[in-house]
């Protein structure tokens, strides 16, 4: 058990660190809109981004980057240097044209797209202006996404945590210069804080492309194109991009439908959701962790300990996203406060509330991202997929339709669905990956 625990923490804590340091520059830039321009800040930005940042893990995060993340890794496990090294200059191939494809259609159609997401009036207006400069970075933080999933593969989650650092040094202190326009810098507000992300993410795909002499093979474009690898490649990324999907979009149309509570909700809400964030990003991490050791124990043919790292993993990750919950339970008025003016008291109130509710989602959360992250390491990124559709589709979606937008019921019940349709999808997702390994595990042992 402590090997196991020891070789977990060694991968998973800079992912978690990783992860946390993303959410970091959006807790700070939320943070800081926030005081700059209250709720009609807060809103634009946090609309621009949850549209932005879905799409980005949709095809890149959680689709084409877990994809090489799982397939590199049973290759490397397999002792096939040689394939990891194929499949990974196809994979970037496939992700030079999908991050350009998807910066391209946000710079053009970034009105369109807002206002099809109930933006109107002054927030239309600025988030976009916030949009359209930050698409000057997305394609480079895509491609470094991309990247970071080769390096993850060959188990390496210190590089990754190390481009994010940097990034975030280089968000955090742009955003207090030119939101603020401190020390000389001009007072840019919305537009600064955006200026500075679209910076500090060309700065972090430089970082991450400096560091590939890392890697155990060469990455290269010039490589000819392997149209048999791709399809294996897409093969994986299409489910997994899938159930990200599934989990985003809905959760973006949950948004649109709290939106039709007013202002005064959707602040609140979004506060909610930026404060939730720093706890599962822990969870994140021990997933990634989990698909790198699963990946390669399959790689090894060694059912029984990707089986183990799977368990360990899950366990770990309910711990410290368990603590979190109690945080919020304790701390949810002062975490929420931190946010916005002392003055918007009902926001402080309602998120509050919206906060402690949430807490009780904290542990099926953790497990569900671990088991998942274990489907995907053994190449199984189908069953995390439909699980995801139909507990978002069929479940979340229709209630919050029901009490949210045709109810009008309060914010609150937006979270209260939320805890529901978590519980639900964990338990589907532990019996689905019982059955898999187990049923892996008889069938090496029989031959």
């Amino acid at each position: 058990m402590l090997k196991y625990v020891k070789e977990i923490l060694k991968l998973a804590l800079p992912a978690v660190g990783e992860m946390v340091l993303y959410m970091l520059i959006w807790i700070f830039d939320t943070m800081m809109v926030g005081h700059y321009g209250g709720q009609a800040g807060v809103s634009s930005v946090a609309l621009s981004s949850e549209l932005l940042y879905t799409f980005i893990n949709i095809l890149m995060g959680m689709g084409l980057s877990i994809a090489m993340t799982s397939i590199v890794a049973r290759a490397m496990g397999n002792k096939n240097v040689v394939l990891a090294k194929s499949y990974a200059n196809q994979g970037i191939k496939i992700g030079i044209f999908i991050s350009s494809v998807v910066t391209v259609t946000f710079f053009i159609f970034a009105e369109n797209i807002l206002s099809a997401a109930n933006a109107e009036g002054e927030i239309l207006k600025t988030a976009v202006s916030y949009m359209r400069i930050c698409c000057s970075g997305m394609f480079f933080y895509m491609c470094a996404n991309m990247l970071n999933g080769i390096f993850r593969g060959c188990k390496d989650t210190k590089t990754p945590l190390y481009g994010a650092a940097v990034m975030n040094v280089v968000n955090l202190t742009f955003d207090y210069l030119l939101i603020f326009g401190k020390f000389g810098f001009p007072e840019m507000g919305i537009r600064g804080a955006a200026a500075a992300t679209a910076g500090a993410q060309i700065l972090y795909f430089v970082f991450i492309f400096t560091q590939r002499n890392k890697l155990p093979f060469k990455i290269s474009l010039s490589e000819k194109i392997n149209f048999k690898e791709m399809k294996e490649l897409i093969k994986l990324a299409v489910p997994s991009a899938m159930q990200e999907g599934a989990s985003s979009i809905s959760r973006l149309l949950g948004i649109m439908m709290v939106m039709s509570l007013g202002s005064l909700a959707f602040s609140a809400n979004q506060i909610t959701v930026t404060i939730e964030s720093i706890s599962f990003m822990p969870g994140w991490g021990f997933s990634l962790a989990c698909t790198a050791l699963v990946g390669h124990s399959i790689g090894e043919k060694n059912f029984r300990q990707a089986k183990n790292y799977a368990n360990t993993s899950a366990i770990i990750s309910a711990f410290v996203m368990g603590f979190f919950s109690i945080i919020f339970l304790i701390f949810s008025e002062e975490l929420v406060s931190l946010f916005i003016k002392k003055e918007e008291a009902e926001v402080i109130r309602l998120g509050s509330q919206c906060l402690m509710i949430g807490a009780a989602q904290q542990i099926p959360m953790a497990v569900d991202m671990v088991l998942a992250g274990a489907l995907k390491g053994s190449g199984d990124t189908k069953t995390p997929f439909k699980v995801a559709f139909i507990c978002n589709w069929f479940i979340r979606l229709p209630l919050m339709y029901y009490f949210i937008y045709v109810k009008k019921m309060p914010i609150t019940y937006f979270w209260i669905i939320t805890v529901v349709q978590w519980f639900i999808e964990a338990g589907i997702l532990i019996y689905k990956y019982r059955k898999k390994f187990k049923a892996m595990i008889q069938k090496n042992e029989l031959k």
